[in-house]
Formats: structure tokens, C-alpha cells, sequence
């Protein structure tokens, strides 16, 4: 493999306010990280970054070079044209930046486009980062489809090394293999080398995965917050008032529709419930429930989909 260090490039300013960082943190760092591209039901991870950087100070600590990690045919940058010229350029940038909490403590965010090429060499380079940065815990966060109904409370699976720091929350898979990710693949490889990680998956309803869904974000951010004593209370109002408002409009688009479309909801409900129900009793089966497929579900709430998406 060739030297992962080659793949990033440290700022000098913003390293040496990390440095001066890790002298009052003698405890390290904490480092927040998620891609864009895999996944992430309900933009789960892409809400809770662009919270982070819109409401908090941040600076750069380090590029990824993002010509070499991004393929711009699968994932075109936009242009923009006025009149009779090319007048701007969004450059897909992969960086870590430094940024404060709610009190001023520091911590690192490492966000951007997933690299679709050298994921080894890249989670090497990360590996890397987190070394020179005296990153204590690093922590990933995205949603995922499931089939759960809006009208719950969103859940979580845990996953990594550090369980402990979300007690009373666990997985409700056995094994599984799913197609992977650079996220995953960074997580699985801090881990192999002892390093401290944790990544946090939010229960996404499928029928809404393909639009934004901040209650899950939300969710993930209180997780996130819980486990790492991270104070961000400006980021988690701004996600509960969309949370809110999104609320409101599954609901009108509920209430629009017809008889077919409220049973396929209260079959996820009575699912949700009865499973809920046998973990109460300390059974591990629920009563058999017949549910919608997904398909039909999907199919009934096609409107609310684009109404959602042309909002984004």
C-alpha cells in the first residue's frame, strides 16, 4: 500500500489550535465522522454535519485531496452558469475540522464526500489523524431504513467497541452482511488497532428513508451527545423544530389520504408494539403480525416523497 500519508495534508494554523487543545484536554480528543454518499436513511448524518458547521466555530486541521478519492462522474460537482460564463464551482472537500461545543470545548469533525477509491489506504490515513490528533473516541452516525412507523420513538443500534457508553440500548440483529462502506470500513480498522470507537444508527422508517427525517437526526444527536459529554444545544433545537414540522406533514399527508393507506401505518404499529411487548415479558418472539410490504407502503406515500425531496 502506498503511504496513506500522502492522501491528506495538514493545515498549520488549525494544528497548531489543535496542539494548543490537546495541552488543556489531557484526556484527547473526541472525533466526530460521517461521509456523504453511503446510506444515511433520512440524512441523518448529513443533518447533524451541516448543524454542526452552520451553528458552531470550526476551523481546518487537515484536507484529504479530494481529486484523488472522488470519482466526479459518479458524483458530479455542480457548476454554475450565468449568462455567458462559468461563474462558480462547489469543490467537494473531505477535511477534519476542529470545532467548539456549546461551552467552548473542542472536538474534531471529520466530514465530506465518501471516497469511492483506496478506502484502505484511507482508513490507514485516518488511523493516522487520530494518532497525531490524540484522539481519545471516534464517533460515526447514520440512519437507517427500517421497518418502523413515524408515530414511535426512533431507535438505535449501538455498534463498536464502546457499548458501555450507551447503556440500556442494543442491537436487534444477530449477524447480518451488508454492503459495505468507507465509514465502516474506518470504524472496523480504528477498532482492530485499540482504538476506541462507536457508531450510532438511527431507525429511519423506510417509507420516509428517501427524504429528510430530523427525528432521527435528532435521536442520533442526543445519542452522540450522551456518550461523548459534547454540549450542543443550538444544533439539537434546530433539529427538533424541523422534527416537528416534519411531524406535522406526514401527518396532513396522512390525513389526505385514504383507508388503505392508515392500515399499512398501524400494521407497523402493532408490530412495533408487539415487539416491544415481548421484550417487556422477556420474550423474545412477538405475536405474529401480518404487515404491508414495503412496496405498498412505498407506493402510497410516492407523494409525500416528492412533495419532501423538492425541498431539499
Amino acid at each position: 500500500m502506498l503511504d496513506p500519508q500522502d492522501l491528506y495534508a495538514w493545515e498549520p494554523k488549525g494544528l497548531a489550535v489543535v496542539d494548543v487543545a490537546l495541552a488543556q484536554e489531557s484526556a484527547g480528543l473526541v472525533m466526530l465522522y460521517h461521509f456523504d454518499g453511503y446510506i444515511d436513511a433520512g440524512e441523518t448524518g448529513d443533518q447533524i454535519v451541516e448543524g454542526l458547521l452552520d451553528a458552531l466555530p470550526h476551523q481546518v486541521v487537515a484536507r484529504f485531496d479530494h481529486d484523488r478519492l472522488v470519482d466526479y462522474r459518479a458524483r458530479r460537482p455542480l457548476l454554475t452558469f450565468k449568462r455567458d460564463q462559468w461563474t462558480d464551482y462547489e469543490t467537494p472537500t473531505l477535511d477534519v475540522r476542529l470545532v467548539q461545543d456549546a461551552t467552548g470545548a473542542p472536538f474534531l469533525l471529520l466530514s465530506g464526500p465518501e471516497p469511492d477509491v483506496e478506502w484502505e489506504r484511507f482508513a490507514a490515513a485516518v488511523e493516522q489523524i487520530v494518532e497525531r490528533l490524540g484522539v481519545r473516541l471516534s464517533v460515526s452516525f447514520h440512519g437507517i431504513p427500517m421497518g418502523v412507523p413515524h408515530t414511535r420513538p426512533v431507535g438505535v443500534t449501538p455498534h463498536g467497541n464502546r457499548l458501555d457508553l450507551m447503556p440500556g440500548r442494543r442491537s436487534p440483529f444477530d449477524e447480518a452482511q451488508v454492503p459495505g462502506s468507507a465509514e465502516s470500513l474506518v470504524e472496523y480498522r480504528l477498532a482492530q488497532k485499540g482504538h476506541d470507537v462507536l457508531g450510532v444508527s438511527a431507525h429511519v422508517p423506510h417509507y420516509v428513508a428517501r427524504s429528510s427525517y430530523p427525528d432521527a437526526a435528532l435521536t442520533a444527536l442526543e445519542a452522540v451527545t450522551a456518550a461523548t459529554g459534547l454540549v450542543l444545544p443550538g444544533v439539537a433545537h434546530s433539529l427538533r423544530t424541523e422534527a416537528q414540522r416534519t411531524q406535522d406533514e406526514i401527518e396532513r399527508q396522512i390525513g389526505e389520504g385514504d383507508e388503505e393507506l392508515v392500515s399499512l401505518v398501524q400494521g407497523l404499529e402493532h408490530q412495533y408494539d408487539a415487539l416491544a411487548g415481548s421484550e417487556t415479558r422477556a420474550n423474545l418472539v412477538a405475536e405474529a403480525v401480518e404487515l404491508p410490504s414495503a412496496d405498498e407502503i412505498g407506493r402510497e406515500f410516492e407523494r409525500f416523497l416528492a412533495e419532501r425531496e423538492g425541498e431539499i
